[in-house]
């Protein structure tokens, strides 16, 4: 039984980032309903194995992917079969275009397939409704995909410049502490206190200590004598 299937989608990523996505297993393992491996097989090639439900019908199908016609960024043609043992098989390809778009890449498909075996006998209304739900989710995912690489390569070229905090070396030199630095602080006056005499201290209280002015030794200062009585002394001696 032959099947077409046609559509396009937008997503939000450049044509060059969208090419990339195509070509990258990872990300078309991810996006492919039932998907269970795809590897690389080749320059342009992938191994596939994929577990498909059609109405009653569940199968797994193993096949192989070509790509041809490749043209970076614009597109290519990929076909394909693969066998679902009892369930049948399927084989067929599509045109894949890009273009640009507002907002990113418009991406354009052309499908041609041919299934049989049992799954042909469920009829073209279901198996072609199962087939666009699975087209549906594969560009839903995809989408997510691009969006996730575009929000990337927008934080490289534009990336966020975080507010620098510098401390200051000295914490407490707030604005505040600062008006109140020591050069610009007045003298502190200094009070000199007497010591407590013996009679007012308390028995057996330590001895308060001697205030600077007490401590100092006094210069010594020569006691003055008038020329009279020099002059009287030296007359006495005699």
């Amino acid at each position: 039984m032959a099947m077409t299937m046609t559509g396009e989608a937008t997503l939000p990523a450049a044509r060059s980032k969208v090419w990339a996505l195509l070509n990258d297993p990872d990300v078309l393992k991810t996006c492919i309903p039932g998907c269970q491996s795809l590897e690389r097989a080749g320059d342009n090639g992938f191994a596939a194995i994929a577990k498909v439900r059609i109405g009653p019908v569940s199968a797994t199908f193993r096949g192989k992917v070509e790509l041809s016609d490749l043209i970076p960024n614009v597109g290519y043609t990929i076909s394909g079969e693969g066998e679902g043992g009892v369930a049948g098989f399927a084989k067929g390809g599509a045109k894949v275009s890009l273009a640009d778009a507002e907002g990113g890449t418009l991406l354009s498909y052309d499908v041609q397939a041919h299934v049989g075996g049992k799954i042909a006998q469920l009829g073209s209304r279901l198996i072609d409704g199962v087939a666009k739900g699975m087209a549906d989710k594969f560009f839903a995912s995809f989408a997510e995909a691009a969006g996730r690489v575009a929000s990337a390569a927008d934080a490289l070229a534009h990336p966020a410049h975080a507010e620098a905090h510098v401390t200051h070396p000295f914490a407490a030199a707030e604005p505040h502490a600062l008006a109140a630095s020591p050069e610009s602080a007045p003298a502190a006056e200094t009070v000199v206190r007497p010591a407590p005499s013996p009679a007012s201290a308390p028995a057996g209280a330590p001895a308060a200590p001697a205030t600077a002015a007490a401590a100092a030794p006094q210069a010594f200062q020569p006691k003055k004598t008038s020329w009279l009585r020099r002059i009287w002394e030296w007359f006495m001696s005699r």
